[in-house]
C-alpha cells in the first residue's frame, strides 16, 4: 500500500514538472532576466544561471510565490547559460521546474574620441570588444528632444540627421544574439557649423563675384579658389559675405571652396561651386554676302576659349547664333543698307565684350521705276530712276521671241533697237562691291502692232466684202473699216478675217485693216485697199401677160450704166429667162395653168445683185383636154370632163333658145337639172385657178333626148289583147316608140305604127301585175331608158283577159 502511494505521488510530481514555462526577458553583459509562468501551490521560485562550458559556479536568485519574472547578476559577459526555475512548497520540495538557454551580452565598449566634421553628423571611435556582432551608437540632445540610436558593425560609427551647432551626449552598446550591453560613459559633443551656400557669377571675363548667406554661429569664411585643370591655388579668410577674384583667365572654369569657423575655431561643412569666367572678344570679324533663297551676309570669326554661343549683332537690330561653326547668317539682307557688325562669344556666365566692329554696305536697291521711250519706229530707249550705293547699271531687254540685248552703263538710260509687234520684257539690276540688287520690276513694253501686207478683199454677197489676212505680231485686235465719202462701216475681230455687211450697193469702197494691241492701242499707218460693191436689186414695177404664152416685166435701174438685168420665171418644173439693158423684159413661150416666180436681177463686171423681191406670175389655167355629156333623166344630164393644168374650180354651161343651165364646182364633174328634152345645146366651160384667173374653153354640142309620152294607159281588147295608148309630147314627133310589159311570168313588146300613139299587145296572159313603159327611139335605134312606168293588174274571165285595173306609177328602176 505505502509502495503504492509512493508510485502515485512520484506520476503527479512528475505530472507537475511540465506544467510551468520559462524565457528570457533581456540580456546585459553581466546580468539575465527571465519571466516564467506561476504554479499553483508555489510558496517560491528559484532561479538558477549555469555557465554552459566553463567551469564557473551556477548563480541563483530566489524569489516570492507572486514573482513571475527575475533577474540574475554577476554573470560573464558574452557567455552561454542555462537558465532554470524551480518551483517550491514550504518544504522546498520542487513542484515543477523549467529550463532555456541564452548568451549574455559583449562587454561595454569605451569611447576613445568623438567629433563633428558635418554640421548634421557626429563621427565616434570606440573600442570592440570579443563576442559583439554590431555596435549600437545612441545620440541625445541636452535638450531631451532628440534621441537617435544607429546600428554600425564596427569602429568608427557615424550618427547622421543631426542639427548644426547643437551639443549632443553619445555612447555605446555592444551588440550579439543575447542582446546589448550597457551603455558605455557618454560624451559630449557639439556638431559643427553648416557651409555656406556659395552664388557665383563672372561681370567679366578676367573675374568672378562670389557672395553668400552669414551662416549662424560663423565667425569667420575661408574661400579657396583653383583653376581647373592647374595646381594654382588662392585661399583668402573673410568675415564678410563677399569676396570677388581679379585677374583671372578668361573663359576659364574655377572652383571657389567655402567653409565657414565657428566661435571655438572649427571649420564647418565645406561647399564647392564651380564657375567659368566670361569668354574673351571674338577677333578678326570678317564679313561677307550670301547668295541663296534669301540673300544675307555671313559674318566668320575665330574661336575663343571658353565660348558655348556667338552672336553677330548689326546696327539695324539683325542677329544671328552658332554654337558650333565659326559663322553665321544674318538673314534676310534690305538693300541699299551701311551696316556695322560685331560678335560677342557667350558661356553660362554671360557674353563677351562685343568685337571690333566691321563696316558692311549692302547691295544697292533695284530702280524703283523703269519706263520705254519710243521715240521713233524701231529705236527704243529705257530709263530707270536712280539708285544711292551704285557703281554700275545692267539693263536687260529679252524680246518674246527670245532674242536679249544688254546694256552696261553708269547712266540711267540705254538705247535699244525694237520691232513691230513684239513685246520686250526689260529689267535693271544696280551694281556695287556688294553685288547684284534683286531683280527689280519687270518692265513689259509691247511695240506698235505690225501692218498686214497681204490683205485680200473679195465680194461674198452683194453687200458683203470678206477680207482677209494673215495674222501679224502683236496684234491682239483688228479693226476694218469700209469708207465711202461720209459713210464708215466697222469691224473688230481677234481673227485674221472680217467680213463687212450693210454696204452700199454699186459703191466702191476703201478697205483698211488696222492691227490693235491693248497695251499700245492702234496702228493707224496701215495703207487702204479699194473695192467695189455688187450692183443694186432691182424692183419689179409691174408683170403683165400679154398673151396666152406671153409677159412682160417692167422693172427700176438703180445702177449706173452697163448693167444687165436678167428676168428669170422660175417654176417647179421649167424656167424662163429674158435679158434686157432696159428697163423691161418680155417672157415668152410660157404654158398655161403654170405658177411662176418672177425676179429680176442686175449683172455688172464687179458681180451680181441680190435678185428682187419676186413677184408671182401666173398663167391661165389649161381647159380640159375632153369633155362627155351624159343624159340621165329626162330633165338632167352629168357632165364630166378631164382636169385641167392649174383649174381649181370650173364653170360648165349648156345653152339652148329655148333655155340654158350652169354648174359651177371644184370637181371634174357636174350633174345638171333644167334640161330641155329634145333640145340642141352648145357645151362651153370655164377654168379657173385658185388666184381667179380664167380660160374660157368650148366644146361640141349636146342635143337631150327624145321626151318621154305622157298619159300612158291601157285598156282590155279583144281575143286576149291589150292596148297601150299615150301621148307624145315636146315638138313635133321625129322619132319611133316602143312598148315594153313586164311581167312575173312572161314579158311582151309591142313596135307601133310609126308616129302613131297606140299599140296593140296580142295573147296576153291573163291574172298577173304587168308593168307598161312607153320611150321614145332615137335615131341610132337606142330607146331612152329613164321613161316612167305604170303597173296594171289584169284579170283572167274564163280563159280571156278581164278586167284591167291601174296599179300606180313609178320611175325607172
Amino acid at each position: 500500500m505505502l509502495k503504492l502511494l509512493l508510485l502515485l505521488s512520484l506520476t503527479e510530481i512528475c505530472a507537475a514538472q511540465n506544467d510551468i514555462t520559462l524565457s528570457v526577458f533581456t540580456v546585459t553583459s553581466k546580468s539575465m532576466t527571465v519571466q516564467w509562468s506561476g504554479h499553483s501551490g508555489a510558496s517560491s521560485y528559484k532561479i538558477t544561471a549555469t555557465a554552459k562550458n566553463s567551469p564557473e559556479r551556477p548563480v541563483f536568485a530566489q524569489f516570492g510565490s507572486n514573482t513571475v519574472m527575475g533577474s540574475v547578476n554577476s554573470l560573464s559577459p558574452n557567455t552561454m547559460y542555462t537558465m532554470q526555475v524551480e518551483a517550491m512548497d514550504n518544504a522546498l520540495n520542487v513542484l515543477s521546474s523549467a529550463e532555456t538557454e541564452e548568451t549574455t551580452a559583449p562587454e561595454v565598449p569605451a569611447i576613445d574620441q568623438a567629433y563633428s566634421k558635418k554640421s548634421d553628423s557626429i563621427t565616434v571611435e570606440f573600442s570592440e570588444v570579443s563576442g559583439a556582432t554590431g555596435y549600437i551608437l545612441r545620440a541625445e540632445s541636452e535638450t531631451e528632444d532628440f534621441f537617435e540610436e544607429t546600428l554600425v558593425t564596427s569602429s568608427p560609427g557615424t550618427v547622421l540627421q543631426l542639427q548644426p551647432f547643437t551639443d549632443y551626449a553619445l555612447s555605446v552598446m555592444s551588440v550579439n544574439s543575447g542582446g546589448r550591453s550597457q551603455p558605455s560613459h557618454p560624451v559630449q559633443i557639439r556638431t559643427v557649423v553648416v557651409a555656406p551656400e556659395l552664388n557665383t557669377s563672372s561681370p567679366s571675363n578676367g573675374t568672378i563675384h562670389v557672395t553668400w548667406s552669414p551662416v549662424e554661429h560663423a565667425v569667420l569664411y575661408t574661400l579657396c579658389i583653383i583653376q581647373q585643370g592647374s595646381d594654382s591655388r588662392l585661399k583668402l579668410n573673410r568675415t564678410e559675405p563677399t569676396v570677388t577674384f581679379d585677374d583671372l583667365e578668361p573663359g576659364t572654369t574655377y572652383c571657389i571652396k567655402g567653409t565657414a569657423w565657428d566661435s571655438d575655431g572649427r571649420p564647418g561643412d565645406d561647399l564647392t561651386a564651380c564657375q567659368i569666367t566670361r569668354p574673351p572678344s571674338p577677333d578678326t570679324v570678317h564679313v561677307m554676302l550670301t547668295q541663296g533663297r534669301a540673300l544675307g551676309m555671313t559674318v566668320y570669326w575665330e574661336f575663343v576659349q571658353g565660348a558655348e554661343m556667338y552672336t553677330a549683332f548689326s546696327s539695324n537690330g539683325q542677329n544671328c547664333t552658332s554654337a558650333a561653326d565659326s559663322y553665321c547668317i544674318i538673314a534676310p539682307l534690305h538693300c541699299g543698307q551701311n551696316h556695322s557688325v560685331f560678335v560677342t562669344a557667350e558661356n553660362q556666365a554671360g557674353p563677351s565684350d562685343p568685337s571690333v566692329p566691321e563696316d558692311f554696305i549692302t547691295f544697292p536697291c533695284p530702280p524703283e521705276r523703269i519706263w520705254v521711250e519710243e521715240h521713233e519706229a524701231g529705236s527704243c530707249w529705257v530709263a530707270w530712276s536712280s539708285v544711292p550705293l551704285v557703281e554700275y547699271y545692267m539693263a536687260f531687254i529679252k524680246r518674246d521671241d527670245g532674242a536679249e540685248e544688254l546694256c552696261n552703263t553708269t547712266r540711267t538710260t540705254c538705247q535699244f533697237h525694237c520691232m513691230c509687234g513684239y513685246t520686250y520684257l526689260t529689267t535693271v539690276f544696280a551694281y556695287n562691291p556688294s553685288g547684284s540688287s534683286p531683280q527689280g520690276d519687270v518692265l513689259n513694253y509691247t511695240t506698235i502692232p505690225c501692218c498686214p501686207e497681204d490683205v485680200s478683199v473679195e465680194l461674198v454677197s452683194t453687200e458683203t466684202l470678206e477680207i482677209m489676212w494673215s495674222s501679224v505680231r502683236g496684234a491682239e485686235l483688228y479693226e476694218t473699216t469700209a469708207e465711202q465719202t461720209d459713210d464708215v462701216i466697222h469691224c473688230n475681230d481677234t481673227a485674221p478675217v472680217c467680213a463687212l455687211s450693210d454696204l452700199r450697193c454699186n459703191t466702191m469702197y476703201s478697205i483698211v485693216v488696222t492691227p490693235c494691241s491693248e497695251l499700245r492701242g492702234c496702228n493707224h499707218t496701215c495703207k487702204p485697199h479699194t473695192h467695189e460693191t455688187a450692183p443694186c436689186s432691182p424692183e419689179i414695177l409691174n408683170v403683165t401677160q400679154t398673151s396666152s404664152t406671153t409677159a412682160r416685166v417692167l422693172f427700176t435701174d438703180p445702177n449706173t450704166p452697163n448693167t444687165t438685168y436678167t428676168v428669170s420665171a422660175t417654176g417647179r418644173t421649167d424656167t424662163h429667162t429674158c435679158h434686157s439693158q432696159s428697163t423691161f423684159c418680155e417672157l415668152t413661150q410660157l404654158p398655161c395653168g403654170t405658177t411662176y416666180e418672177v425676179v429680176v436681177v442686175a449683172t455688172t463686171a464687179i458681180g451680181q445683185s441680190l435678185p428682187s423681191y419676186s413677184v408671182p406670175l401666173e398663167t391661165g389655167p389649161c381647159c380640159p383636154t375632153t369633155l362627155h355629156v351624159e343624159q340621165v333623166t329626162q330633165a338632167m344630164t352629168n357632165v364630166t370632163w378631164s382636169p385641167g393644168r392649174g383649174a381649181r374650180s370650173y364653170v360648165t354651161a349648156l345653152t339652148s333658145p329655148r333655155g340654158h343651165a350652169k354648174c359651177h364646182t371644184l370637181d371634174t364633174h357636174c350633174m345638171m337639172g333644167c334640161i330641155t328634152c329634145g333640145t340642141n345645146y352648145s357645151v362651153a366651160l370655164e377654168a379657173i385657178s385658185s388666184t381667179g384667173h380664167k380660160s374660157h374653153c368650148s366644146y361640141n354640142g349636146f342635143s337631150s333626148s327624145a321626151c318621154c309620152p305622157t298619159s300612158v294607159k291601157l285598156y282590155r281588147m279583144v281575143n286576149s289583147s291589150l292596148r297601150v295608148y299615150w301621148r307624145s309630147s315636146g315638138p313635133p314627133p321625129t322619132h319611133n316608140h316602143t312598148v315594153d310589159l313586164y311581167g312575173t311570168g312572161s314579158n311582151y313588146t309591142c313596135i307601133p305604127v310609126p308616129w302613131s300613139s297606140f299599140c296593140d299587145v296580142q295573147e296576153v296572159m291573163c291574172g298577173d301585175v304587168y308593168t307598161v313603159v312607153v320611150a321614145p327611139v332615137g335615131q341610132d335605134g337606142n330607146k331612152v331608158s329613164f321613161c316612167p312606168r305604170r303597173m296594171y293588174s289584169v284579170s283572167c274571165s274564163g280563159s280571156n283577159v278581164g278586167m284591167v285595173i291601174y296599179r300606180g306609177k313609178r320611175s325607172l328602176d
